[in-house]
């Protein structure tokens, strides 16, 4: 990259965020435009889960591709440090019925993990407050998480020490950039530039935050749900309803959604929560579209599903590498927009 190249970033969500920076970090002169609010998008809605392991059995589509998000999540130790944040590395527990726990250990054990057997002594310590009913549990030190809305508020003031502009507006092209790297989650408003972005489908999430809510054990992973907190903050995540695409509160989202919290802890079904919506990318087979676009200067780094946080380190290292042309490593290719070119999609 010639010292001081202009480029614009579309999207100030995980993604175009940690992206920015890392450009920023490379000689670039960055360029960031987003016209919402710090943290009103798909990102700031999360719960802030790294998690390799589960998300690899727990979800289909993910399953082969642990080796990518494991090796995604194993660059955020530097991104901590370079934004200071602190990362959870206390790992997840699940819980549930027999054939559940079952089905959940021989996921795990496929991948090559040793998920720790738990006794119901040792979950009271990990999980204080977890209903008796589930006296048996699986813990995993591979899944880490981060705090959202914090992780973004550090990742802009990080690249705005850097140097990278920020303008609260949309991008309608490359403005003033010679490139133009997309990320901007399910928009399709730059697609005629990116036609890439027509591969794009909505996810609606809903999660339930009860602030001043305190737990502080590790994330517990059940049967329709999962629990985790922070300090003065407890969320129950996460719905997931294909093709949707506004950011409306559907109740008939939240009552299951809530129940099955309550059902791994029994306080909770009395607990008062603020139901949060985001909307959030998937390509047709999971994985998002990073890499060089098909016209000239766009870059994409869209479409990463419910993994934006995980996969934000190693998708800002493949942008850099397209733009430095440097060595992009052994993933670039299964992330390459071009890959539904091929199939015809």
């Amino acid at each position: 990259m010639s010292r001081g190249a202009k480029i614009t970033v579309a999207g100030a969500g995980a993604l175009g965020l940690t992206t920015a920076l890392a450009l920023a970090d490379a000689g670039a002169q960055v360029t960031l435009f987003d016209p919402a609010p710090v943290a009103d998008n798909a990102s700031g809605v999360a719960a802030g889960m790294l998690a390799p392991a589960f998300e690899a059995v727990l979800d289909a589509g993910a399953g082969p591709h642990f080796d990518l998000l494991s090796a995604a999540r194993n660059l955020w130790p530097a991104l901590e440090a370079r934004i200071g944040v602190s990362v959870d590395r206390s790992g997840a527990v699940a819980v549930g019925e027999a054939d559940y726990l079952g089905a959940m250990e021989a996921g795990l054990k496929g991948l090559g993990l040793h998920p720790t057997e738990l006794e119901r002594r040792a979950l009271d310590g990990l999980a204080p407050g977890l209903a008796p009913r589930w006296t048996r549990g699986l813990l995993v030190r591979e899944d880490w998480r981060i705090e959202a809305a914090q992780t973004l508020v550090a990742l802009r003031r990080a690249a705005e020490s850097a140097g990278v502009v920020f303008r609260q507006a949309a991008a309608t092209g490359f403005e003033d950039g010679e490139r133009l790297v997309i990320a901007t989650g399910n928009g399709r408003d730059l697609a005629v530039v990116a036609p890439e972005l027509d591969n794009l489908s909505p996810i609606k999430g809903h999660i339930l935050r009860a602030r001043g809510r305190a737990y502080n054990g590790v994330v517990v992973r059940g049967q329709g749900a999962y629990v985790t907190g922070a300090p003065g903050d407890l969320t129950i995540g996460a719905t997931m309803q294909a093709g949707v695409e506004d950011r409306s509160v559907d109740p008939a989202q939240v009552a299951p959604l809530q129940t099955a919290g309550a059902r791994l802890f029994p306080a909770l079904a009395e607990t008062e929560f603020m139901a949060e919506t985001g909307i959030r990318a998937a390509t047709p087979d999971g994985l998002p579209m990073v890499g060089r676009g098909r016209h000239h200067g766009v870059l994409l780094a869209v479409g990463a599903r419910r993994n934006g946080w995980l996969l934000a380190p190693l998708v800002a290292k493949l942008i850099v590498a397209c733009v430095t042309e440097g060595e992009a490593g052994p993933y670039a290719e299964r992330l390459n927009p071009a890959r539904f070119n091929a199939a015809g999609k």
